[in-house]
């Protein structure tokens, strides 16, 4: 990592890297790890495909609302325990497939937390605090319905015993309140609009939970759509959304969401997803469809040549919208 100094005598670091050179360093077997996005917005998705060519799995995963990229690595059998609310890329697939494939089969240690519970989980991540004490579960079937006994929980390091816990609200005696269990993030990916060499990203539009996981990680790997100066970054520090000082690579990666959008610079690709849900019903169509989309590639530069320059140009957001407002742009 490159160190100069800037105008105020200030050291700062050169975190840019390229996307295979940062999955190979900071993403390992075993990982307790998070994407940033949602269902079809703005996922990592050059970074998934990056993860699938190098083989690292055995993933302890805490998902926020998730797509097509945590249900290729599910498919792929990369995941050895699943924390998550829902699993679908939102208007294509009601459930991604290979995900409930392996739900029916009994082949995926799963465990069901509403979205609300779970994006409230990596905030207190990101806050350091122990657990999280919530009232919106009583009463509910997931206290209930346990998808990873207290048995098996045990044999996942990482994992707490218990999904929750009753416990009494010290301030309210006889009052039980949920305990939740606090993710332990060892990884975290994270596409933006923009980034800086040091790490400073700036996120335009809605945030998810990118933020909490970027705060909660040990390693954080960023990949930008547009790479910018620290100079030019540090002229409107309101836009900034995650400090460089969270971030451990910057990998510089236009259209690294596709084929989810991405805000003010493209749509999602409605036809793609299309594809993927349709090669995803079967073992057969969705192997084909990953060596097609994923191994047969080098990487991201070719991933981009086979999808064409006009399709590439055809999801560029209109003007002053944030996203492709012409319907008929779908084929």
């Amino acid at each position: 990592m490159a160190q100069n100094l800037n105008k105020g005598g200030f050291i700062v670091s050169n975190k840019v890297c390229s996307l295979h050179d940062a999955i190979a360093k900071y993403v390992e077997s075993g990982d307790q790890i998070s994407f940033g996005g949602f269902t079809t917005n703005k996922k990592p998705m050059a970074a998934v495909r990056e993860i699938l060519r190098q083989g690292q799995k055995d993933f302890i995963v805490w998902a926020g609302p998730a797509g097509s990229d945590w249900d290729m690595m599910i498919g792929e059998d990369r995941v050895k325990a699943y924390i998550n609310c829902y699993t679908a890329d939102s208007g294509v697939t009601n459930v991604s497939r290979r995900f409930r494939k392996k739900i029916e089969e009994g082949k995926l240690i799963y465990e069901d937390y509403s979205q609300d519970a779970i994006m409230f989980m990596l905030h207190a991540a990101s806050l350091g605090l122990p657990f999280l004490p919530v009232r919106f579960m009583i009463g509910s079937g997931l206290v209930d319905e346990w998808g990873i006994t207290k048995e098996v929980r045990k044999t996942i390091p990482g994992l707490t015993e218990d999904k929750f816990v009753y416990v009494e609200n010290p301030f309210n005696p006889g009052e039980k309140v949920v305990a939740l269990p606090v993710p332990q993030l060892d990884t975290a990916i994270i596409h933006v609009q923009k980034a800086s060499p040091d790490g400073t990203c700036i996120i335009e539009g809605d945030e998810f939970h990118d933020v909490d996981i970027a705060v909660a990680a040990k390693k954080v790997i960023v990949t930008c759509e547009e790479l910018i100066s620290n100079e030019e970054i540090r002229r409107d520090p309101s836009k900034t959304k995650i400090p460089c000082f969270c971030v451990n690579a910057v990998c510089h990666v236009p259209y690294g969401a596709h084929p989810t959008q991405c805000y003010n610079y493209y749509d999602y690709d409605n036809n793609f997803l299309k594809a993927y849900g349709a090669a995803s019903k079967t073992e057969e169509d969705f192997k084909a469809f990953l060596q097609e989309w994923v191994y047969g590639l080098k990487g991201q530069e070719e991933y981009l040549e086979k999808l064409g320059v006009m399709r590439l140009i055809n999801l560029k957001v209109t003007p002053g919208y944030g996203y492709h407002a012409d319907v008929s742009k779908e084929d």
